[in-house]
C-alpha cells in the first residue's frame, strides 16, 4: 500500500516558464503548430508534447491531473470542469446501450440521478445494491454488467466499500471497479486497493477553499487516451472542461492537502467521540461502534485519519434545521452543502443533497429525515468548538442537561 501517498505529490518538481516556483499558466484556448503534419499528427492523437485545443487538454490541467495521478498511484488522470464532468464521461465511455452498471444504493445524489434518470435513455440500467454485502454485489451482477461503481466512504451515510473485495469481484467477472475518493483523499488509495479508475470532485477537500468546482480522472494511459479521443472520447466531445487559471488554483492547495486531512481527521475524531459520549447517534469510520470500523483500518494510510466527514441524527427534519440555523448564527459553520472547507459545513441531506433519491429508497437505505452531514472544518480549539455546538444541542432538547452531568461525572 502506498503509506505515504502526499510524498508522490511532493516529489514532482514543476518550474514556471521563467523560473517561477509555480508552472507557469496557460492562457491560450489554441495552440500553433509549426507544421501542417504536427497538427494532422495531434489530432490523430500522435504527438506527443504538441497541444491541440484547451477543451483537450492544456499544460496547466496536466500539471495537476500528473500531480493528482501520482497522488492515486495511476498512471495519469484526466482533470474536468466538475466531479459530475468526471463521473458521467467515466461511466458513458465504459457502457454502451443494454449495458449494466452495479452501484451503490448510498452515493452523491447527482450520481445517483445519473444513473436512475438519465443513463436508462441510452438503455443503461444500474442496480443498486448495499455496497457492504460482497455476495449482494456479486448477485446483481448480470451477464450485461460492464462497471462496479461506489464511494471509498458513501455520501451521506458514511458507509466503507471494501474495495479489495470488490477489485477481486471486479476482475473475476471482467468488469471495471470504479471508486469516488471524494470523501477520503489520502487516508484511503483505492488504486493500489484494486480499483480501477478513481474519481475525485476536487470541489471539496483537494481545493480545500470552496471557490471553484473541478473534477479529476485517475487511471490508465489507455483509458485517459479513450476519454480525450477526438472521435469518440467522451471527455473530449461532452466538452466538460477545466478552465487552465483553476487548475493552476487547484495545484497550488493541492500541496498543502496532507497538513489539512490531519486536522480535519483529529477535529472530527474529537467531535465523534464526545457526541457519541453524550448519547448522539453518531456514525464516524474512527468509531469502533462503526460496523466497518476495521475495515477502513485494514485500509487507510494510518497517518491522514479517517476523514473529515460525520452524521449524526437529531431525531427530526424540524430539530435538524433548527440547530444547523443556531449553530450558523454562533459562529460554528456554515448551513451549506459541499464539504471540505476550512469551516465546519452541515446540512440535512435527506432535503439538500441526497434529496434526488425518493424518500422510500432513503428509508430503505437508512437515510433519516434527522440525519445532519458535518464536513468538519480545521477550528484551532476544537474543544471550545464542542462546548459551543453542546450548548445549542442543550437549548434545542437533543441533549438533555442529565446526559450532560453524567458525562461529567
Amino acid at each position: 500500500m502506498a503509506l505515504e501517498p502526499a510524498n508522490n505529490i511532493q516529489d514532482l518538481q514543476y518550474f514556471g516558464e521563467f523560473g517561477g516556483v509555480n508552472p507557469s499558466i496557460s492562457d491560450s484556448s489554441t495552440y500553433t503548430f509549426l507544421s501542417a503534419k504536427t497538427m494532422f499528427d495531434t489530432f490523430e492523437g500522435n504527438a506527443d508534447g504538441c497541444y491541440l485545443y484547451s477543451r483537450h487538454t492544456t499544460p496547466s490541467n496536466l500539471y495537476l491531473g500528473e500531480a493528482l495521478a501520482a497522488m492515486e498511484g495511476t498512471e495519469t488522470a484526466n482533470v474536468s470542469a466538475s466531479g459530475m464532468g468526471a463521473i458521467t464521461p467515466v461511466l458513458l465511455q465504459l457502457c454502451d446501450a443494454n449495458d449494466h452498471i452495479v452501484s451503490s444504493r448510498t452515493i452523491y445524489g447527482g450520481t445517483y440521478a445519473f444513473l436512475k434518470n438519465f443513463t436508462p435513455r441510452f438503455n443503461i440500467k444500474t442496480s443498486f445494491v448495499d455496497i457492504t454485502k460482497l455476495d449482494a454485489v456479486e448477485a446483481a451482477i448480470t451477464e450485461n454488467t460492464k462497471v462496479l461503481y461506489c464511494e471509498s466512504v458513501s455520501n451521506p451515510l458514511l458507509e466503507i466499500a471494501d474495495i479489495k473485495g470488490l477489485a477481486d469481484i471486479a476482475k473475476k467477472h471482467d468488469l471495471k471497479l470504479v471508486v469516488d475518493n471524494t470523501f477520503s483523499p489520502l487516508s484511503i488509495s483505492p488504486a493500489i486497493l484494486g480499483a480501477d479508475i478513481v474519481i475525485h470532485s476536487l470541489t471539496k477537500f483537494i481545493n480545500g477553499s470552496s471557490d471553484t468546482v473541478g473534477g479529476v480522472v485517475c487511471g490508465t494511459q489507455e483509458f485517459i487516451n479513450d476519454l480525450r479521443n477526438v472521435n469518440n472520447g467522451a471527455c473530449m466531445l461532452l466538452g466538460s472542461t477545466m478552465d487552465s487559471l483553476r487548475a493552476s488554483s487547484i495545484l497550488k492547495n493541492l500541496r498543502t492537502l496532507h497538513i489539512r486531512m490531519q486536522k480535519h481527521s483529529k477535529n472530527a475524531m474529537f467531535l465523534a467521540e464526545k457526541f457519541e459520549n453524550d448519547g448522539l447517534k453518531t456514525v464516524y469510520p474512527g468509531l469502533k461502534s462503526h460496523p466497518s470500523h476495521n475495515l477502513f483500518k485494514s485500509m487507510m494510510n494510518k497517518q491522514y485519519g479517517f476523514g473529515g466527514m460525520l452524521t449524526i441524527d437529531a431525531g427530526s427534519l424540524e430539530k435538524a434545521n433548527e440547530l444547523m440555523e443556531m449553530m450558523q448564527d454562533k459562529n460554528l459553520g456554515y448551513l451549506a452543502v459541499s464539504l471540505g472547507f476550512y469551516k465546519t459545513l452541515f446540512s440535512a441531506p435527506g432535503s439538500s443533497t441526497s434529496s434526488e433519491i425518493p424518500e422510500e429508497e432513503q428509508k430503505v437505505m437508512g437515510l433519516s429525515d434527522g440525519l445532519i452531514r458535518f464536513s468538519i472544518g480545521l477550528d484551532a480549539d476544537i474543544k471550545r468548538t464542542y462546548q459551543m455546538m453542546k450548548e445549542c444541542m442543550v437549548k434545542i432538547g437533543i441533549l438533555h442537561l442529565n446526559q450532560i452531568e453524567k458525562e461529567c461525572n
